[in-house]
């Protein structure tokens, strides 16, 4: 092997969540060794079949599909889907010859990394949760290196295999306060008052969506300024609610300019993936979490708790959102002491360099073996 040339595997998917700490760490990898050789493994008619080729790299598609939770005829289809990745797995491991695999979680990790484990290939598991996915849970014994973004991590992982990197995030969410004059100008909006941001990923939020639309004379009343990001499936009935040409709302199903969205923001109102929260970290505002009940294992609850747990967030479950987040938000608003605690230890978990440590790790893996 050429002493600059090396090939790495990355695999998993299945969400942004996963999607995008990947890339990332691809491009760590690109940019510090640029003879490096990248080939990616997702899941078949996943995000990140999509999602990947965007972002400028290869991707061949397993045919995995997730556990089905109860007994049934899906079953059969599951067995079957994980005999083919497996083969498939297996085959691209001896045609890529990868001296490096990374997983990052997601269905389509298991059948490359433990293709890959049984090569002799040297593995990473990158885990963005404080509760970790069953893919990585299984994987475990099977890699070299697991990098965690949350302390405690020995409770799931061999301790010895543990480094704390965190998250991996894009690069303009830094030193975001030089920009609040451009947000104000691209939101359209006020200096002298206050600016709510919500977001509830990607793909929108409908219990946030509700509790927003529920709540929109409250924050008028109230003379707080709302940007509010609701994802595609809401925005025709948001646009509805709000008609034309109301002031201090800004309503869009997606936020392409997000670093200028937390610039602006004076409190935000979010789900609780593990990414989003690494983000919210170097963002250093106050936040209102409603973690999502439809994740594997609640992970995004957990992930919120651990910052509650250190006074750097606050909460609201989604069944009580409708009824309450309105309303508590609006009091932390006011409350500029309460503010003031809560951006000052969300900011002290911060891990701003996880993509390019992630990346030396791996390359570390080259050498070692």
């Amino acid at each position: 092997m050429n002493e600059n040339k090396f090939k790495v595997l990355i695999s998993g998917g299945g969400t942004g969540g996963h999607i995008f700490p990947a890339v990332s760490i691809a491009n760590a990898l690109r940019e510090n060794y640029p003879n490096v050789e990248i080939q990616f493994v997702g899941a078949e008619g996943r995000m990140e079949m999509e999602k990947v080729p965007a972002a400028g790299y290869n991707i061949i598609g397993l045919p995995i599909m997730g556990m089905p939770r109860k007994l049934s005829l899906k079953w059969f289809k599951f067995a079957l889907s994980v005999m083919k990745s497996n083969k498939k797995a297996k085959k691209i491991i001896a045609d890529f010859r990868p001296d490096v695999a990374v997983g990052v979680g997601g269905y389509a990790s298991y059948p490359a990394l433990n293709a890959a484990s049984k090569a002799g290939i040297p593995c990473l598991l990158q885990e963005q949760n404080s509760y970790p996915g069953v893919v990585n849970k299984k994987l475990a014994g099977k890699v070299r290196k697991i990098c965690v973004a949350y302390d405690n991590m020995e409770r799931f992982f061999p301790t010895e295999k543990i480094m704390k990197t965190g998250n991996p995030v894009r690069q303009d969410i830094r030193n975001i306060e030089s920009k609040r004059n451009e947000a104000l100008e691209f939101f359209g909006l006020e200096a002298d008052k206050p600016i709510v941001l919500v977001v509830g990923g990607s793909l929108g939020a409908l219990t946030i969506n509700e509790s927003i639309a529920g709540g929109l004379q409250k924050f008028a009343d109230a003379g707080v300024q709302v940007i509010w990001q609701t994802g595609k499936g809401y925005i025709a009935t948001a646009r509805g609610i709000v008609g034309e040409g109301r002031k201090g709302l800004y309503v869009n199903d997606f936020i392409y300019k997000m670093d200028l969205a937390f610039a602006a923001a004076d409190v935000i109102v979010s789900r609780a993936g593990a990414s989003t929260i690494s983000e919210l970290c170097i963002v250093g505002k106050p936040v209102v979490f409603v973690p999502s009940p439809n994740v594997a294992e609640d992970h995004q609850t957990k992930n919120a708790m651990a910052l509650v747990d250190k006074d750097a967030a606050l909460m609201v479950k989604d069944v009580d959102a409708r009824n309450i987040l309105v309303d508590k938000t609006l009091q932390l608003v006011a409350d500029m002491p309460q503010r003031e605690k809560l951006s000052q230890n969300i900011k002290k978990l911060e891990l701003l360099d996880a993509a390019n440590v992630i990346a030396g790790e791996v390359y570390k893996l080259v050498y070692e073996k």
